[in-house]
């Protein structure tokens, strides 16, 4: 196992954990989400709802497979995206003087968006970016079913 490998699989392994958490806290609080979305100005109502419902288990599925290592590439690069989307919003809100909470952990998650999420947000496109090139890494299900 080289160090990149084993770096690929570390990070893959804790965006698939926070990202499981992430979806599991919103999982039945989908009208409180739906709020945060809306809060952000950038949607048209109508898929507010649907996006609301959808999101968690999205997350929950996503990091599950970036955990397993399964369909690692695609993983991350629909990770990477979500994050990126975030960061947009997240910033677009500062931008606009827009004080909404991020709902990114549930509805007990009262971080606001800010300068500093827009970085985190960023920073972990970056990093499911990087396990997009790099994958699948070492402990991941896509080993085993390539040899």
């Amino acid at each position: 196992m080289s160090i990149r490998s084993a770096a690929v699989a570390a990070i893959r392994i804790l965006l698939g954990i926070l990202l499981i958490a992430a979806g599991a806290l919103k999982v039945g609080h989908f009208v409180e989400l739906a709020a945060s979305i809306a809060a952000f100005r950038l949607l048209p109502a109508e898929a507010i709802a649907p996006i609301s419902l959808a999101l968690p288990f999205v997350e929950i599925f996503v990091g599950l497979y970036l955990v397993i290592g399964l369909f690692t590439r695609w993983a991350a690069l629909f990770a990477a995206l979500q994050f990126g989307l975030y960061g947009i919003a997240v910033a677009s809100a500062v931008l606009r003087g827009i004080s909404a909470d991020c709902g990114c952990f549930g509805p007990h998650d009262r971080a606001t968006a800010d300068w500093p999420h827009v970085a985190f947000d960023f920073g972990l496109a970056l990093c499911a970016a990087l396990v997009a090139r790099f994958a699948p890494g070492s402990l991941a299900l896509d080993r085993r079913i390539s040899s």
